[in-house]
């Protein structure tokens, strides 16, 4: 019997990746998305859920399955406040990561950021770093926080301060900084599921050139 995926952030540039190979992905017969609003694909395996983030007891039932890959996150042009930016990098992550544990779910796939820390100074930070000491402590066999370096990839949000970082990040760690170098999306999101169905337990930050390593 096939596994069932569980995504959230599945709209995003890290999500839309993901779906599309856990949907093409011969170990799993199932891929539940929860979203605000449908992502227009239409997919035998595909089971998408519209609901309302900040109402948890409307889904938190639902998270049921295999895998939780936690896929979230915002800017704080696109969120406009700190406070919109936390609820969505931190809050919403939380509250499914929580159900998931309740609900039997056994590995959990964070997709966090470099430099995340608790104590950091830059809010974005911080908040990745929140998140990630608070579900390091839930009860799940297995979990796997990834922290990549900057993206790269077709991104339909055109970000001009990241193309720029991209352009600088190639060059520079062409030659040095190699654990730096830009993160393919596509390969982000492949090791994200191999890793998730390793016959492993326990806890595994996988971030740099790790994430290249076959």
């Amino acid at each position: 019997m096939g596994k069932t995926a569980n995504v959230i952030g599945a709209s995003g540039f890290v999500g839309q990746q993901l779906v599309s190979q856990l949907l093409n992905h011969p170990e799993f017969e199932k891929v539940r998305v929860f979203v605000r609003r449908g992502t227009g694909i239409s997919n035998p395996k595909l089971d998408e859920q519209i609901i309302d983030f900040d109402q948890p007891d409307s889904w938190k039932s639902l998270v049921q399955g295999d895998v939780l890959f936690s896929t979230m996150g915002t800017t704080i042009k696109t969120a406009k406040t700190k406070e919109n930016q936390y609820r969505v990098d931190f809050t919403y992550q939380y509250e499914f990561a929580k159900a998931a544990a309740e609900n039997g779910v056994s590995v959990y796939v964070l997709f966090s950021s470099m430099g995340a820390n608790p104590k950091s100074s830059v809010f974005y930070s911080r908040i990745k770093g929140e998140l990630e000491d608070t579900v390091e402590k839930m009860n799940f066999k297995k979990m796997l926080i990834f922290r990549p370096s900057i993206l790269d990839g077709d991104r339909q949000e055109k970000r001009a301060g990241e193309k720029f970082g991209l352009f600088v990040t190639r060059f520079l760690t062409h030659f040095i900084l190699k654990n730096y170098r830009p993160t393919p999306v596509d390969v982000l999101a492949a090791k994200m599921i191999r890793l998730s169905l390793e016959q492993s337990e326990g806890f595994r930050m996988v971030e740099g050139t790790e994430i290249f390593s076959v």
